[in-house]
């Protein structure tokens, strides 16, 4: 049998952030600081040494506990973050939904935004401009396509969001947690729309919470601990993991590096 091509392959991934302890609050306290031998920051790895293949049409979820670096490794994925170390390959064009928002200038409307979030993603205003109704009929958000994003809900953001970003006809799909914000109804259509994009051969990349969401969804699941890779398998064999882990905290990450030019 003849593996399918690789839609986004990861090599030996690490990031590295900046962690500070101390901020000085006047410019007096910085000097003074300044000036001492001890550090007040250590770099912490949010992603260690990660290597993973998502293949064309597969639908891959991540899954782990808070601050085990599955948003970070989104990012990178989708270009926000260079990692520190090892190599991110995309083959074909890629939609991120990584952040509630993202993307979205606050006083335009939202029929101004859809336009905006197709131009940044490398779409002329042409098809944007024959894409515009269908967006937003699958948003649903009524006269406040004509309000400026600002007045805007997070379920409202959301919607937009997953609209403009499905709608575009991606080759690939990078989903964060955001769909947890909108209600029962909406969640079922953006899965729905999911299913619909793995069947017509789209690749989706996504993070969730929700167990029956990737046991039901997905072709393979990456679980991450402590930003280490520890399951690449089956939903069932990952999920297995996922619940047997402890609750030891994780250190919190007070800094993060400049996003990617």
């Amino acid at each position: 049998m003849i593996d399918k091509p690789i839609a986004i392959r990861l090599e030996n991934v690490t990031q590295k952030f900046r962690v500070i302890h101390e901020r000085p609050d006047t410019l007096r306290e910085l000097f003074s600081r300044f000036n001492k031998s001890r550090n007040s920051f250590h770099d912490f790895e949010a992603v260690s040494d990660v290597s993973f293949d998502v293949h064309k049409g597969e639908i891959v979820g991540l899954i782990g506990r808070n601050g085990s670096g599955k948003s970070t490794l989104l990012k990178i994925v989708a270009g926000v973050y260079r990692p520190t170390r090892g190599k991110v390959t995309v083959n074909g064009s890629l939609a991120p939904m990584i952040e509630l928002g993202a993307g979205m200038h606050h006083e335009l409307t939202g029929r101004e935004n859809i336009l905006l979030n197709g131009l940044l993603m490398g779409y002329s205003r042409e098809i944007m401009r024959s894409r515009e109704q269908k967006i937003i009929e699958f948003a649903d958000i009524g006269d406040f396509i004509d309000a400026p994003v600002k007045q805007y809900s997070s379920g409202m953001y959301m919607r937009l969001a997953f609209a403009v970003a499905t709608e575009v006809d991606p080759d690939i799909l990078v989903v964060d947690e955001i769909l947890a914000v909108g209600d029962f109804t909406f969640q079922e259509k953006c899965l729905q729309r999911l299913k619909a994009f793995r069947e017509a051969g789209k690749t989706i990349l996504f993070v969730s919470h929700t167990m029956d969401q990737i046991e039901n969804y997905c072709d393979r699941v990456v679980l991450l601990e402590k930003g280490k890779m520890a399951v690449n398998g089956s939903p069932a064999e990952a999920i297995k993991a996922y619940l047997g882990e402890s609750n030891v905290e994780e250190p919190v990450l007070v800094e993060t590096p400049s996003p990617r030019a």
